[in-house]
């Protein structure tokens, strides 16, 4: 098969790789205190399942989490649980998420793990079992837990499984570098997913600028089966539908997912996590981090402890604060502001670029759209970049989505090349927010409405109900009235003997009560007015039961 294919669009940026590859991965010193989110993964938060005041060994359980809803969180070192806390973490809102604060103990004692060299014998679901138990996901950047995306998108057939170490934005090098020091781990994980999807073939796609790595990689795979194809250097060759393009000439279907034509991609540090967790029982307690940018005067990669504060790492690296005008995670292109120094290392931290006012100079004032077209000449992905500007700025959000604004991989390649300076995806990524606020908020109107419609519902059935007793009350009375049950009123004749039992009850209640009144008028003459009330009152209910006997042997008769 004729391989690399292509794909629309791109822009050929300068990468600013070198700075950071001038070592070996380097191993930082412990810092004073951990802060591990949470929540580092796509999903609901993971349960706290130690308490301040815990000891705790490295890689020992700090929080769990449910299979399919996300992915447990481990400790990056041995120490105590100081606090349970809200602290500012990596996002560009800037708002605080629960993390659990460790203060290290110098001993950096790891927590018993189970090691298993005969790991590929294990059976598939103990081996998913065990992915998940090491808390990994994906470490390219989404943050999706691997277990789940493992099980090939709902029972899909996956016949090509594409492992991504292309890492295409600049200034980033921790895949390139995980690629050059530790081929042998990258490729044993290929083959526990391969194994694990049955897939028929294993790709790895890389960039032509990584020639150390390349080397390391085909070496690795010699024999093995897999193969590793070298693409042309253009951004954004390492997003995901574009990588799939590259390699197979298949495209992603709108609104689909690529297990949809029968491939599963995967980062080449979550596959080296997968084989650690397997064969060694390691879980995910650090990743390759770059380090990069002028105002660091030793720039390089690191492999940092998860919840490690991001100021300890960039003072080992050499920070000069005073030139310090930006600190980005992730790459220049699609990474973010980080709005403190202190926040934490998370699993998907690949990049900390601590950039002078020289690298990343105040953005132009925007100018008036020219309509040149070369946004849409650099979208990868063929949209309309110029026509989603108009319907984002003037809130004409339906538009927008009728033009596939969610198609937009937020690449940035459009707002690069405007001649005009105009921040194009930051529009894109606002009509995003309100397009999902919209929706959230018809969610809950519609969850309103049903609320209403059942309660009105119930309150309508209750309503019924009532007026079905009082209605059985009313006939019960005038049923009692007569003498006769509701039974014997639905039967197809007069009870005789009941209401030959009611008229002698009736008449002996009478006879009583003549009884008590003539005694009474002897010796009580006080109460002779209630005994006279009483005989009254036992009199019409005999008169009642004689009528309604004479009645039914008319009836009976008939």
């Amino acid at each position: 098969m004729g391989r690399p294919f292509d794909f629309p669009g791109g822009i050929e940026l300068p990468d600013n790789k070198t700075q950071s590859l001038q070592s070996p991965i380097r191993q930082p010193s412990l810092p004073d205190h951990f802060a591990v989110p949470l929540l580092q993964h796509i999903g609901e938060h993971a349960r706290a399942c130690v308490q301040p005041g815990d000891t705790v060994l490295k890689g020992q359980r700090l929080a769990d989490s449910d299979r399919g809803a996300g992915v447990p969180v481990h400790a990056p070192t041995s120490g105590t649980v100081t606090a349970i806390e809200a602290r500012q973490v990596p996002h560009p809102s800037g708002l605080e998420d629960w993390c659990v604060r460790i203060e290290p103990d110098g001993r950096d004692q790891w927590t018993e793990l189970a090691d298993c060299p005969d790991y590929a014998e294990l059976p598939v679901e103990e081996q998913l079992s065990r992915i998940h138990a090491a808390g990994i996901a994906g470490l390219g950047g989404a943050g999706f837990p691997t277990d789940a995306k493992l099980v090939a998108g709902d029972g899909a057939r996956i016949r090509t499984l594409i492992l991504n170490g292309a890492e295409c934005e600049p200034y980033i090098t921790a895949d390139q570098s995980l690629m050059r020091e530790r081929p042998e781990a990258i490729i044993a994980g290929a083959r526990i997913i391969s194994s694990l999807l049955g897939a028929e073939e294993c790709l790895i796609g890389i960039e032509d600028n990584k020639p150390e790595a390349i080397k390391a990689l085909q070496e690795a795979t010699n024999g093995t089966g897999i193969e590793v194809v070298v693409v042309r250097t253009r951004y954004p060759s390492g997003g995901e539908k574009q990588l799939i393009q590259l390699l197979t000439g298949q495209e992603v279907p709108h609104d689909g997912i690529p297990a949809d034509i029968g491939v599963l991609c995967q980062n080449i540090a979550t596959a080296e996590s997968i084989y650690r967790a397997l064969r060694f029982g390691e879980p995910v307690i650090s990743r390759i981090t770059t380090l990069t940018g002028k105002a660091l005067e030793r720039p390089g990669n690191v492999e940092a402890r998860i919840g490690t504060p991001i100021i300890h790492l960039l003072n080992e690296a050499g920070l000069h604060e005073d030139n310090l005008k930006r600190l980005i995670m992730g790459g220049p292109m699609m990474g973010f502001d980080l709005p403190s120094i202190t926040a934490p290392v998370v699993k998907g931290t690949n990049c900390l670029i601590a950039g002078t006012a020289d690298e990343f100079p105040d953005s132009p004032i925007p100018q008036p759209c020219i309509r040149c077209g070369l946004c849409e000449q650099a979208c990868p992905m063929e949209l309309l970049p110029q026509q989603l500007y108009w319907f984002a700025r003037s809130g004409e959000y339906d538009k927008a989505e009728d033009f596939n604004l969610f198609d937009c991989i937020e690449c940035g390649a459009c707002s690069w090349v405007c001649p005009s300076s105009i921040p194009l995806v930051q529009y894109y990524q606002h009509a995003k927010g309100a397009i999902r606020e919209q929706r959230r908020e018809q969610e809950e109107a519609d969850r309103a409405r049903l609320r209403f419609e059942q309660r009105q519902a119930r309150l309508e059935k209750e309503k019924a109900e009532k007026e079905e007793r009082r209605q059985a009350r009313m006939e019960a009375r005038k049923h009692k009235a007569s003498g006769a049950t509701p039974e014997s009123a639905a039967s197809s004749g007069p009870d005789l003997e009941t209401l030959t039992r009611r008229r002698d009850d009736a008449r002996e209640k009478v006879d009583e009560a003549r009884a008590k009144l003539e005694e009474a008028r002897e010796t009580a003459p006080e109460a002779v007015t209630k005994l006279e009330r009483a005989l009254n009152k036992h009199q019409k209910r005999l008169d009642s039961a004689e009528q309604a006997l004479a009645n039914a042997h008319e009836s009976s008769t008939e």
